[in-house]
């Protein structure tokens, strides 16, 4: 591994985790997250999977320790698994502590075992309700027994599961709690998530944003929820619920937002690198990787990149200002 200056943001912020799109597309149309009819990148837009494994190790060599694969859906890439492959080398070095997902689970009974044998240990599954129909019309043409029994593949092989849940107004605020007792039962961890302001989506958003504030103070009427100091790198903060025993986390890009202790970068699937998730500006490293087999130029692209991350991100939801902070798709950026 060559030795390179570490990746320190203008507010000394140290880069450590990058989370990959590998693909824009989706087996699902999540309402919050999509428009039904999407136009997806023309396939040659995408960089190939050598050049994904060559951006990851890139970051590598220069003092990333975390990489999460994401999408759109990041299983339906077709090829994945050779990508998980490939990254696995950098676990067994030890350069990488983590190689994970997030996924929609439709495709985990079929990859979940692979998953692991390559050094994956923990994965995200999104699901927002336990009820089949609510589930059907929230991801359009989702199907929860598949999801569930992905899971149950996941567990098998030895992975561990944190749900993740986006908590929208007048839809799943209800079964929360339910939520809570299943995942837990289950032996996985929950975490909710605000909507966020991406993309054009069919709808209003000012209908469906809710301040995960509110929610939890509903929920400590119901449970004993205990501060804990938790952290998996990303932006959650956690809970443990006394009565369950579980692990409960907020994310809260809204009413709380996390920018101080930002240390995430996201890789779009064509290359594009954005420094913060709710502002437009970002760095193209298609070019840089394209136009030499060294890594010089894109190395200095990576430099040049992290030295423009900004402060914070701009994300509002307001009925006077109903249109996306950002005109791009989270099925763009990765979610």
């Amino acid at each position: 591994m060559s030795e390179q200056p570490a990746l320190i943001d203008p507010f000394g912020r140290h880069v450590t985790y990058l989370r990959v799109s590998v693909t824009d597309r989706c087996d699902f149309r999540c309402v919050y997250c999509m428009a039904e009819d999407m136009t997806f990148l023309p396939k040659k837009d995408l960089l190939s999977l050598e050049e994904l494994d060559r951006v990851c190790t890139a970051f590598i060599d220069k003092g990333v320790r975390k990489i999460r694969l994401t999408g759109g859906e990041p299983l339906v890439r077709k090829g994945i698994m050779t990508l998980v492959e490939s990254l696995g080398r950098h676990l067994r070095s030890g350069a990488l502590e983590e190689l994970t997902l997030t996924t929609n689970g439709s495709q985990l009974a079929k990859h979940a075992a692979e998953l692991a044998a390559h050094g994956v240990r923990r994965i995200n599954v999104s699901v927002d309700t336990l009820d089949g129909e609510k589930f059907r019309r929230i991801t359009r043409w989702g199907e929860l027994p598949k999801v569930k029994d992905g899971i149950r593949a996941a567990q098998a092989a030895g992975l561990r599961i944190k749900i993740n849940a986006v908590a929208l107004k007048g839809v799943n605020d209800g079964e929360i709690p339910e939520m809570i007792r299943w995942a837990h039962g289950e032996g996985m961890d929950l975490t909710l998530i605000e909507t966020m302001p991406m993309g054009d989506i069919d709808g209003d958003r000012t209908e469906q944003y809710l301040p995960l504030s509110v929610l939890r103070a509903g929920l400590m009427e119901q449970f004993t929820l205990e501060d804990i100091p938790y952290k998996t790198g990303g932006p959650a903060r956690y809970v443990r619920v006394r009565e369950t025993g579980g692990r409960l986390g907020f994310i809260t890009p809204l009413s709380h937002n996390f920018c101080e202790s930002c240390n995430r970068v996201r890789l779009t699937c064509t290359g594009t690198l954005y420094m913060c998730l709710g502002q437009e500006d970002a760095a193209d490293l298609r070019a840089p990787l394209r136009a030499s087999e060294g890594n010089a130029l894109l190395d200095a692209a990576i430099s040049e990149a992290i030295s423009r991350k900004p402060k914070g991100h701009d994300f509002v939801i307001d009925r006077r200002r109903n249109k996306p902070a950002v005109a791009r798709h989270m099925s763009v950026t990765g979610g």
